[in-house]
């Protein structure tokens, strides 16, 4: 700062020098000027000599000079900035001698004797201790203020480039230091399972932390494709040596991936029946932006890939129906605590959007068009997504347009109608008896593949008809249970149907009651 102030202070005085020459040089020459065109007439009017009726003056630092003395009708003495002169006027000018208004300039005239202007006194040089003057500061305003504006902005960009910096820096790190402290903690290399429990021990289904996902989205390696559809792609992915899977929406479902990932950020929803949320991005790839959701991958895919090469038991049947009743009543289940959870309708419930665990077990996947509700706060929130459930597991109150859409339980009723025709699917592929019918939608035999809107509704809500149930299935008690479930899920009145929990319920005690012998265990295992 020192140095600054004196470099300020060098370029004032430079320019307070500058004037000063500048001033001192106009002042001598219009002196000896006047002087000389003085001479010049006097001598070509035949005008008094050398000191005849002249007076003798000083002459110091003036080219007119000669033998430091020189003749006029009165003598000066001035003083520019330090810079010091004595000589001669004739009377034509000596208003010369009343100069003012000039900063720095001193002065002074006489006639009363010769050589008088010798012993005029000068003024005394300024204490440099002393404030510079009105225009020395205006000087030191005009050059230092835009040196200060300019000091700041530099100051600014370089701290906002350091604060730039050091975010990216911090974000990098911050998964490795986690990753280090599980080391210390747990010996080996870290896995993904490790991470994940190690931060999601609250079993709030949130995922990872947000900085933490925006880190890991980066180390995601993507290896193959293993799905496809309206909504864009799943690819299978490896991070920290595990599989992920991520599902990367296109741009025209944009609004489904922002559901779904506000859906999966809602506390208490991590659930094993609901697929496991990781992380949620947007990532540019080949100057494109993406937009990714991270999960747990199931490498047995979509329940409706499963039984098109799969074939169950009956105890497998029972196990894939109560873990996807399970997961629908954990959605439709408000968890009233100080974060609770809100009521969850899934509506696009279908074989597509559950994936098959390895465990026999399934899992919900795709809530981009989940709606929720809170009886505790009074809302009912819809999102903003246009797009619409699938055709074929439309309930006949969706088909017809009577649904109540300011109602949550409304949507609540679609889903165990949706959920019925997933339990025929599964249904339709269990043995028994020897027999298992082949894989097929729901109403397969009365609509096209890609049925439209009012086909489906001439067959649900005019014709109301049902999927057929194969007569092997009443020999069986697991499966008698569950064909009674499925009637129940398919009343034309919404309010008719059964409840989630209540088939939960029914099928946990088909699954306690029935006895499974060590030999069965064992194949499962």
């Amino acid at each position: 700062m020192k140095a600054r102030q004196r470099k300020l202070t060098k370029i004032a005085e430079m320019g307070r020098a500058a004037l000063y020459k500048v001033l001192l040089v106009g002042w001598s020459l219009w002196s000896s000027t006047a002087l000389a065109d003085q001479r010049s007439g006097g001598s070509s009017s035949g005008a008094v000599r050398p000191g005849g009726g002249q007076l003798q003056c000083v002459c110091e630092n003036s080219h007119i000079c000669s033998n430091s003395t020189c003749w006029g009708d009165v003598c000066y003495f001035t003083k520019v900035a330090g810079h010091k002169e004595r000589g001669c006027l004739m009377r034509d000018h000596r208003e010369q001698c009343y100069a003012s208004g000039i900063p720095n300039l001193f002065a002074a005239c006489c006639s009363d004797y010769p050589l008088c202007n010798a012993n005029i006194p000068g003024p005394t040089d300024p204490d440099p201790g002393v404030k510079p003057n009105k225009v020395e500061e205006s000087m030191v305003l005009l050059v230092g203020i835009p040196l200060l504006v300019l000091l700041v902005l530099s100051a600014a960009a370089c701290g906002l480039v350091w604060w730039r910096r050091s975010r990216r820096q911090f974000a990098r790190t911050a998964l490795t230091e986690d990753v280090t402290a599980l080391k210390v903690t747990g010996g080996p290399d870290p896995t993904y399972g490790d991470i994940f429990d190690e931060f999601c021990t609250s079993g709030s289904g949130t995922g990872l932390p947000y900085l933490v996902q925006r880190t890991m989205a980066r180390q995601i390696t993507l290896a193959e494709c293993v799905g496809k559809g309206r909504y864009g792609e799943v690819w299978r992915g490896t991070w920290m040596g595990e599989r992920v899977a991520v599902k990367i929406f296109s741009s025209r479902d944009e609004q489904s991936w922002f559901r779904e990932t506000e859906i999966y950020n809602t506390v208490q929803l991590r659930h094993e029946n609901i697929l496991g949320f990781i992380a949620s991005d947007m990532t540019s790839k080949n100057s494109s932006t993406q937009l990714w959701l991270v999960t747990h991958f199931h490498e047995l895919g979509s329940l409706y890939d499963f039984l098109q090469y799969s074939t169950l038991d009956p105890e497998g049947c029972l196990r894939m129906c109560l873990s996807v009743a399970c997961g629908l009543v954990h959605l439709h289940t408000e968890i009233l605590c100080t974060q609770g959870k809100p009521a969850i309708a899934h509506r696009d419930l279908k074989s597509r959007n559950i994936l098959v665990k390895r465990n026999g077990q399934c899992c919900i996947a795709d809530l981009g068009l989940a709606v929720m509700h809170s009886q505790t706060n009074d809302y009912l929130d819809m999102g903003n997504n246009p797009r619409v459930g699938t055709k074929r597991y439309m309930a006949p109150e969706v088909l017809d347009e009577t649904i109540r859409m300011d109602v949550f339980e409304s949507f609540k009723q679609t889903d165990i109608w949706a959920l019925g025709l997933v339990l025929w699917e599964i249904t339709r592929r269990t043995l028994v008896n020897g027999i298992v019918e082949e894989y097929r939608p729901p109403f397969f035999d009365v609509v096209p593949s890609d049925p439209s809107f009012e086909e489906m509704k001439k067959v649900v809500c005019v014709d109301q008809y049902r999927p057929s149930l194969h007569n092997r299935l009443h020999s069986h008690p697991i499966l008698s249970a569950i064909a009674k479930i499925m009637k129940e899920c398919w009343f034309q009145n919404p309010p008719a149907r059964l409840t989630a929990l209540r088939v939960s319920k029914t099928l946990s005690k088909l699954d306690q009651d029935h006895d499974y012998s060590p030999n069965k265990l064992k194949l499962d295992l």
